[in-house]
């Protein structure tokens, strides 16, 4: 068994704790018994307390951490079951004993019949018990945190999923509604669509089941979408995907930006004779990922927009979903002059730690930032 890494900041803040401790002990046995005197009192409780902490510390830092709780702060609290009880019991003998014989002998003076007996007993239960309840108060403490936040992951996952799962069928049905306007207009196209749309279900299958993917995915998952759009709309659409590859490897939540992208070719180009340019970009800001879905379409008055509106409704809050307050949702749009949408997102963040991104609180707390006044 490897002896564990002793983390010296924690034991450093114990030590003082309990050195604390038994001055209000001394304290305490001097107004009782006050012919032995503060000074004698302090000996014996620091070292009968120093000892019994010491033997408890050590041994519970050699206890497997599978049978401990977790302490709050990256190690091993307190045993669990019968383990704990054998190491406080234990503890306090080693402490009465060793800490006893060497406050007797520091102090030059031996012992002092029944009354040192009883005072050295007293010291040894008290500190012993008090040593005890603040170790097994924070592990029960740290594992009930554990459980809470496991719970707010397992939520947080789950409203993912569900807002991931509303935007699959929303997708789908697009696709098949273009593809039976192919069939009976040109069959061949329609057959050429149908083949592209099994192969783009058959990609994305992978990422449905996933809370996050590289962005690099998120971007092939788009030009295979961007493929059957242009079965349909040919030369009326020019596509332009830009990812650096220094950004390829970044997580985001799967499908992230197939909503935005519907919206762009359904109400910016579509309805636009000669169709249009569809930009897609991502790039480094500072400590954020910055990505960007631009068309030349029609565009429309912000005033017009309804607020349920299922593109900027599930980017919103997918983003607040998996990254709280630190990520935002901004767009801009004019009549004439096509609509830009932008995300800013944490890049140091990742999905994969705790489950799920958070910031500014718990994540079911914050909602993404959802602006129409432009850019800044």
């Amino acid at each position: 068994m490897s002896l564990p890494r002793l983390r010296w900041r924690p034991l450093l803040r114990h030590w003082l704790q309990v050195q604390a401790f038994c001055c209000v002990i001394a304290v305490v046995t001097t107004a009782v018994w006050p012919r032995n005197g503060y000074v004698n009192q302090l000996v014996y409780a620091s070292l009968i307390g120093l000892v019994t902490w010491a033997f408890i510390e050590a041994g519970r830092l050699l206890v497997p951490a599978p049978h401990c709780h977790p302490d709050g702060e990256g190690g091993a609290g307190w045993p669990k079951g019968w383990r704990g009880f054998a190491l406080t019991g234990a503890g306090m003998l080693v402490g009465f004993v060793v800490g006893d014989a060497l406050a007797r002998h520091l102090l030059g003076r031996p012992p002092d019949g029944q009354r040192d007996l009883q005072i050295s007993v007293m010291l040894t239960v008290v500190a012993g018990a008090a040593i005890t309840y603040y170790f097994h108060s924070r592990g029960k403490a740290a594992a009930l945190a554990a459980q809470v936040a496991a719970a707010e992951r397992d939520a947080t996952e789950a409203r993912l999923r569900l807002l991931q799962s509303q935007l699959e069928p929303h997708m789908l049905f697009n696709t098949l509604a273009n593809l039976r306007a192919l069939i009976g207009l040109d069959p061949p196209a329609a057959q050429q669509t149908l083949d592209r749309l099994n192969a783009y279900l058959r990609a994305t299958l992978n990422a449905s089941r996933a809370t996050q993917h590289p962005l690099s995915a998120e971007f092939a998952r788009l030009a295979d979408y961007l493929d059957l759009m242009a079965l349909r709309m040919g030369p009326r659409l020019q596509v332009t995907l830009d990812l650096p590859d220094a950004l390829a490897a970044v997580p985001v939540p799967p499908l992230l930006l197939q909503p935005l992208v519907e919206n762009a070719i359904q109400h910016g180009l579509e309805p636009r004779v000669q169709g249009g340019a569809l930009t897609v970009r991502a790039w480094r800001q500072g400590e954020q990922l910055m990505l960007e879905v631009a068309d030349t379409g029609v565009g429309f008055d912000p005033a017009d927009v309804r607020p349920d509106r299922f593109g900027l409704t599930q980017v919103r809050e997918r983003v607040a979903t998996a990254y709280g307050g630190a990520g935002t949702v901004e767009w801009h749009s004019a009549p004439g002059a096509g609509t830009q949408v932008r995300l800013a997102l944490p890049i140091a963040l990742n999905l994969a730690q705790g489950g799920a991104l958070r910031a500014g609180g718990r994540c079911g707390d914050a909602r993404a930032h959802l602006s129409s006044d432009g850019f800044h």
